[in-house]
């Protein structure tokens, strides 16, 4: 049952990085050579059959336009943490309502939430820079 998490996590991630990717438009030997991790390697990572340490994550995050903070928590190196006011979130601003009701589901819906904000957060913030 934890190998199947494990694996459910290491996918979701997976795409998430290579969703990440393809918005800022970076080739995957783009993100290799900003990041210094390998090609093939990032490859593995975004089809789920491998998953990354937190210094291939902290490598990879600025290419991505990831916060530290947010990749590491959507990789579970960090909880996923309800905020205590209206601005103290690592995604931008969320709902105080939002962050309880977030809290209390199962740390995948938490990581998927995360995720889905994160990536349009940054969406946002490209078409604003437009």
């Amino acid at each position: 049952m934890v190998l199947l998490k494990k694996e459910k996590l290491n996918s979701n991630l997976g795409k998430i990085l290579k969703q990440r990717r393809l918005m800022v438009k970076l080739t995957l030997h783009e993100l290799a050579a900003k990041s210094v991790v390998s090609a093939p390697y990032i490859g593995r990572i975004e089809k789920g059959e491998r998953f990354p340490s937190a210094s291939v994550l902290r490598k990879m995050a600025k290419p991505l336009d990831f916060d530290e903070g947010e990749l590491f928590t959507l990789a579970g190196y960090l909880p996923p943490q309800a905020p205590t006011t209206e601005n103290e979130t690592g995604i931008g601003r969320l709902d105080p309502y939002v962050a309880r009701v977030l809290a209390q589901e199962s740390v995948n819906v938490q990581y998927a939430v995360v995720g889905i904000l994160s990536i349009l957060s940054s969406l946002t913030k490209h078409i604003e820079k437009e």
